[in-house]
């Protein structure tokens, strides 16, 4: 036996019920989505933590000195982890470089993930317009704390004025990247 035609009025009815069900997830929805931005836009991001333990470092510069990373604060920063056994990061480096020398309003630090003697070594051969740090075997962590989840090389992390990170790359940057990061301080 076939169930019976539904009336016109029946019809309507059932109409007016999917909609009403419709309309009442998608408001459920939209409230949800709602809810999570705000809770994300007004909870400190997940890295905030790995970013202030960041300006707290005090490195050694690849002679022995030290260098705090404080005193790079209250200006936009570029950090560029990279390494002398890494052929994308050595193919980087005369391009942070000029920019370093093109955009004075951008602070560039560089953080070797090496050991000193390599560094120094190839700094003697190809002299950089920027600082270098030493970030030893521990860069690896570091990066990954700072949103490189990966941990490969080059990384890249520019931050703002107050400290907070704007923009990362895992990869080589391209004149087009370190022009967009300027353009967006």
């Amino acid at each position: 036996m076939s169930p019976a035609p539904h009336t016109p009025q029946e019809t309507v009815q059932t109409g007016r019920r999917r909609w009403l069900v419709a309309g009442v997830a998608g408001g459920a929805a939209v409230a949800g989505a709602g809810w999570a931005w705000w809770r994300s836009s007004a909870a400190p991001s997940p890295n905030a933590a790995a970013e202030q333990a960041f300006w707290a470092l005090q490195l050694q510069t690849p002679e022995g000195a030290p260098l705090a990373l404080q005193q790079f604060a209250g200006k936009p920063l570029l950090v560029n982890f990279w390494a002398t056994w890494c052929p994308p990061c050595v193919r980087e480096l005369p391009l942070l470089s000029r920019f370093a020398q093109e955009q004075p309003q951008v602070q560039l630090l560089g953080l070797a993930v090496d050991q000193a003697a390599p560094v120094q070594k190839f700094l003697a051969r190809q002299p950089l317009a920027f600082p270098v740090a030493m970030a030893g075997a521990g860069g690896s962590t570091l990066t990954r704390t700072l949103g490189n989840v990966t941990g490969g090389l080059p990384f890249s992390i520019l931050f703002d004025t107050r400290g907070n990170v704007k923009q990362r790359k895992i990869g080589e940057l391209s004149s087009a990247d370190l022009q967009q990061w300027a353009q967006s301080l």
